[in-house]
């Protein structure tokens, strides 16, 4: 079968650069291709009685499928350039921004209306952090919430659906140059296409790799975030979440000078596994509906290790980690932080008698045997400093998760269309290591789209 655009991921990126084409030219004939499951069969087995662990699904409902890694996320849109990635870089600060609160009014146009956008413009808490050595980043964030961000997804599709033809649980094997545009080969067939869009996401890094090196399309190595899941009880952090919601705040070391970073702040969420290409990491998820609120907030302390030559796998040594762990935990850890400052591995009573109750059935654990040094010495420091604008951080019963591991793509080489050494082969989203966030690649998408359309 032959279409004028092919897409390959149904993830933010891929679904915005759908969604745009249409928009602007609905007699495009386009086609999505997606790995994992339409939306209403992404369903993960685990329930915390039957199945209490990760059993390894041959296509993670968490990860792949329709809507991305983020459909069942906590739903945050960061309207910003500070952080999410790098996409200014490629299109420019002000169309970046553009193009986010573009995505921003689709998104409540498709369900997502009467949810509140939270700034930290003006926050009295910018001083407060940067009385404490602290830095509070600049963003506007726009909370769905993994209930609403799902209904926004199932809107989305059913505009979609009669428009454009989605090809769900398909993987595509490579994608082959050939005169005039691509071909776009799966296991049982083979389409052509003359513009080809790519927005794979995190869990595709490896088939990236590899496309790439088939192609000869430059790519260079990216960071690896390292660090745990923190949960504890809301209100240690409700003065902050009340008027920001998610605050990105970073801080850098006394003894390494490494930078820490909270990221996926979840106020009154919930711990989560994620699979990624068979590792179990953690990850967390809150809601907007109160009766599936709880009483704890989570979110991540992370470490960005970037490497020199002749070192280039960064995700290899973030894999290791998280392999490690999972091999002493048969999946995630978690540790008290009053276990873990006095060297001693925390146990089942231990957690059972904590003050902080899990949302998460995790092993007990001792996280010193699973993560460097040094990356543990800047989570330590990190929480002590956080302890000072939010005091019962350091308790002896906060919940330290391990591992979490934030994998990004190989950065590759593109222009400021997002188009590679091909042309009409555009690589977007968390797929092409540009962009690390749901507002930016779902920028990326309108962004390519515009470019093909004219």
């Amino acid at each position: 079968m032959k279409y004028d655009v092919i897409i390959i991921g149904a993830g933010p990126g891929g679904i915005f650069a759908a969604y745009e084409l249409m928009e602007r030219r609905p007699s495009l004939r386009v086609a999505v291709f997606e790995a994992g499951h339409a939306l209403d069969k992404r369903h993960c087995p685990i329930d915390g009685e039957k199945i209490k662990s990760c059993i390894g699904c041959k296509s993670c409902s968490i990860m792949s499928g329709f809507g991305g890694a983020g459909a069942f996320s906590d739903g945050k849109y960061n309207i910003t350039n500070d952080f999410g990635g790098t996409l200014y870089e490629y299109i420019g600060k002000k169309h970046a921004l553009a193009l986010m609160h573009y995505v921003d009014e689709i998104n409540l146009r498709y369900g997502g209306e009467g949810t509140k956008l939270y700034s930290t413009a003006g926050s009295r808490f910018k001083t407060v952090c940067i009385q404490n050595d602290l830095h509070l980043l600049d963003a506007s964030v726009r909370h769905l919430g993994t209930d609403i961000n799902y209904i926004v997804l199932e809107n989305l599709y059913k505009h979609l659906k009669e428009r454009v033809d989605f090809f769900f649980d398909t993987p595509v094997e490579t994608i082959r140059v050939n005169d005039g545009g691509y071909t776009v080969l799966c296991k049982d067939a083979s389409y052509e296409c003359e513009k080809c869009i790519v927005s794979v996401g995190r869990i595709g890094s490896k088939w990236m790799e590899k496309v790439c090196a088939e192609l000869a399309v430059p790519t260079k190595s990216n960071r690896v975030d390292i660090g745990v899941r923190v949960e504890l009880p809301a209100n240690v952090f409700a003065h902050l979440t009340d008027e920001l919601y998610e605050s990105k705040i970073v801080y850098r070391t006394e003894k390494y000078g490494d930078k820490v970073r909270t990221f996926c702040m979840n106020p009154k969420g919930a711990v989560v596994n994620e699979n990624t290409n068979g590792i179990i990491t953690v990850n967390g998820h809150s809601y907007e509906d109160p009766a599936l609120q709880t009483e704890n907030t989570n979110f991540a302390l992370l470490v960005a290790k970037h490497f020199s030559e002749p070192f280039k796998d960064s995700n290899g040594y973030g894999e290791s980690i998280a392999r490690l762990s999972n091999m002493l935990g048969g999946g995630v850890i978690v540790q008290r932080f009053g276990d873990l400052i006095r060297g001693r591995r925390s146990t089942a009573n231990r957690i059972e008698e904590a003050f902080v109750t899990p949302t998460l059935q995790a092993t007990p654990g001792d996280l010193s045997l699973v993560l460097p040094k040094r990356i543990l010495d800047g989570i330590i420091e990190m929480i002590y400093a956080l302890d000072k604008v939010a005091p019962g951080t350091a308790n002896e019963d906060t919940l330290l998760y391990g591992v979490e591991v934030k994998f990004y793509n190989m950065e590759v080489e593109v222009n400021d269309k997002l188009e590679s050494r091909h042309k009409g082969l555009y690589i977007i989203g968390d797929g092409s290591g540009i962009t690390h966030s749901l507002s930016h690649a779902s920028a990326s998408g309108v962004h390519v789209a515009r470019d093909i359309t004219g």
